[in-house]
């Protein structure tokens, strides 16, 4: 039996996905592993009680290491940030020691820290070239500068504790050639330990990005719409719009009421009813059904009802209640709120769209990092694409980021300033032009360079720029090639794509060649 060990942090956007219930998140991993016949042998994972996008030393957080004797995860220290890194560094210590000693054989990553508390295990992983898969853009970027011999690895965003686990469990089967058949049917054990109320559990941001998948099914129908003899999918995208409110309803139900199918059955009754009110609706109703189904199925056992009469009160009754509320008094007003909020982006951009372009283009990178972009402006898209599938703000997004970070791979697979810079990039490289995410692949090379920072910064700018003098509205997380036809401006986002990729494509690669030259005149001298 193959050994096993996770390394990570309940992390920023992952705090949003799953990363705030750590024993959920491990129950869900264990699941799986056992499903493949993996073992555990090892956890270091420290949960913390907020994202770490706004992480400080004194937050209060959590050790989880591996009971071998109870076969469980479990709390080891508690404390603040400060104190459970100190003592993460035995952890990891032990951790490394095994791996060295051959008593490892994968390493499972989860918003990970090479260059702090998984330093020395991922060192160790790195010397024993163990299949590594994991989660967490920033923190796999780094950890793939150190060595890793990585056999797959994602963001996070539209992730969830179970697809994360089935992929992590699912890629270390392949790689050992092991017979593997994901538990998909199984309520995860962790929902049951997960603490406080419904209302603990309202994330609005955690509902968005979940959400996003339904978002970007929307964006290709649109796309496809466009190529000839394939107009009557236009139909099919008009539909796709109207079912948006019940896709983020479900989500919120799901999310808030943690009952597997019941609470996806009230979000679903919640969303039909919500569907007037738009998004903002179908996230009321939602959140709307799932306390009221957490509610009403703790009742319902207290009162002792059958079993079936539980499900039906909790997923039926919830979700009508919650939908019908929102038909009758908040559907016009969501409607409003939802209009009112691209009214003003709409007013913001018309007075000067080449001046909004730029100004969104130069602060992209800088609210990622800050962690203001999944917070603030996927909402704000998510908002945009409801009316027409396109968004001014996804057209800044593909053009800024993620044709900047494929600029910026593309020119250190060309001419890397380190020979192991090219095996870092190319992945980055092909998951943003094949995928239109994982931007986080520019990040070592951004944080290795203030110059190549600045020239994300500046393409950026210029990406923004031309999608608001071209007037483009368009959207990230799809194909590179496909992105144009989900556009207002097919040509229009194709330029401005293709400019920001260039600009940071060529002060990438100037970058590089200066520091190259200047390492061979230093080592000639």
């Amino acid at each position: 039996m193959k050994n096993i060990i996770i390394l990570g942090s309940s992390g920023g956007n992952l705090y949003s996905l799953g990363g705030k219930n750590p024993e959920g998140l491990l129950q869900e991993l264990l699941i799986q592993l056992e499903a493949a016949e993996l073992h555990c042998a090892g956890i270091q994972f420290i949960a913390a009680q907020t994202s770490m996008d706004h992480i400080k030393e004194s937050t209060p957080a959590s050790l989880y290491i591996w009971n071998e004797e109870e076969q469980r995860p479990v709390i080891s220290v508690e404390g603040t940030l400060e104190e459970i890194n100190q003592a993460a560094v035995a952890q990891d210590e032990r951790l490394a020691a095994m791996i060295a000693s051959g008593e490892v054989d994968g390493v499972i990553l989860m918003s990970a820290s090479p260059g702090g508390a998984n330093r020395l295990a991922i060192e160790a992983a790195a010397t024993a070239q163990l299949p590594v898969t994991g989660t967490g853009g920033t923190s796999m970027a780094a950890a793939a500068t150190k060595g890793l011999k990585v056999i797959s690895t994602s963001g996070t965003t539209g992730t969830t504790n179970r697809t994360r686990a089935v992929s992590f469990v699912t890629s270390l089967s392949k790689y050992w050639g092991l017979s593997y058949r994901p538990v998909i049917g199984k309520a995860s054990s962790g929902q049951g330990i997960q603490q406080g109320t419904g209302f603990s559990r309202i994330n609005i941001r955690g509902i968005m990005l979940a959400s996003l998948p339904g978002f970007i099914a929307m964006a290709l129908i649109l796309a496809a719409s466009q190529i000839p003899g394939l107009t009557a999918l236009s139909k099919v995208f008009d539909i796709m719009i109207a079912a948006l409110p019940v896709i983020i309803a479900v989500v919120a139900a799901k999310q808030v009421a943690e009952l597997d199918e019941v609470s996806i059955v009230a979000g679903i009754v919640a969303g039909v009813l919500s569907v007037n009110g738009g998004i903002i609706g179908g996230l009321i109703g939602g959140i709307g059904a799932g306390l009221l189904a957490n509610y009403l199925f703790r009742k319902c056992v207290e009162w002792r009802f059958p079993a079936t009469t539980v499900n039906i009160v909790a997923g039926g009754v919830s979700g009508l209640i919650a939908g019908l509320v929102v038909y009758f008094f908040i559907a016009p007003l969501a409607a409003q709120a939802g209009e009112g909020i691209r009214y003003l982006l709409e007013t913001l951009v018309a007075a000067n769209s080449a001046l909004a372009g730029l100004i969104a283009g130069l602060l992209i990178w800088p609210a990622i990092l800050g962690g203001v972009y999944h917070a603030a402006i996927l909402p704000i898209v998510l908002l945009e694409m409801e009316r027409s599938g396109n968004s001014f703000l996804g057209a800044v997004d593909m053009t800024g980021l993620v044709m900047v970070s494929a600029g910026i791979t593309l020119a250190n697979i060309i001419a890397p300033q380190d020979k192991g810079a090219a095996a870092v990039a190319a992945p980055g490289f092909l998951i943003n032009i094949g995928f239109g995410t994982f931007v986080e692949a520019a990040y070592p090379f951004m944080f290795a360079s203030k110059w190549v920072f600045g020239g994300a910064i500046v393409s950026a700018g210029l990406g923004g720029l031309l999608v608001g003098v071209l007037n483009v509205r368009g959207i990230a997380y799809v194909p590179a090639f496909a992105a144009p036809f989900s556009s207002n401006h097919i040509a229009g986002f194709a330029i401005a794509m293709l400019g920001s990729l260039t600009c940071s494509f060529v002060i990438t690669l100037i970058i590089n060649l200066i520091f190259k030259n200047r390492k061979k005149k230093e080592a000639i001298v």
